[in-house]
């Protein structure tokens, strides 16, 4: 066999379907649209998935897929004014924050210290984040920053 040779299978290549071409085609005058209604129309039909106003499938299944959510870092967050409760050179970690009424509950990933309001005292605050502001205004009055 020459590639000169090699055909098609039957029925691969089918010439267009010429619409409106006359009464003997077939497919003549209404184009194979039948008589008026949306469909009929120019542009006429409906978006993809719609069912006449009845709930589509897509929205009759429930939801499936990824989030990222689960995964998502939360902390109990604590700003460096509410330290001022606290004597000059404690050591301020999650339990002692937790018996001072500072946070309500300790979250899954721990405390994190947030830099809004002014600090009065040098404290050692131990926790799991810090925001660079918070470790600046905390190292500015004496104390110490340790992350977990």
């Amino acid at each position: 066999m020459y590639i000169h040779e090699l055909k098609n299978a039957d029925g691969a290549r089918t010439s267009k379907k010429r619409l409106g071409r006359g009464i003997g085609s077939g497919i003549g005058k209404t184009s194979g649209k039948g008589h008026k209604g949306q469909n009929a129309r120019s542009g006429g039909g409906v978006r993809p998935g719609f069912e006449g106003g009845q709930n589509p499938l897509y929205r009759r299944l429930p939801a499936r897929g990824f989030s990222n959510a689960k995964f998502k870092k939360v902390y109990s967050t604590v700003n460096v004014a509410s330290l001022n409760i606290f004597e000059p050179n404690t050591t301020v970690d999650a339990a002692k924050l937790l018996e001072y009424g500072v946070v309500s509950k300790i979250e899954k990933d721990g405390v994190k210290i947030l830099g809004n309001g002014e600090l009065s005292v040098a404290l050692k605050v131990v926790a799991n984040k810090f925001t660079a502001q918070a470790k600046e205004k905390i190292t500015a009055q004496g104390g110490s920053v340790e992350e977990v």
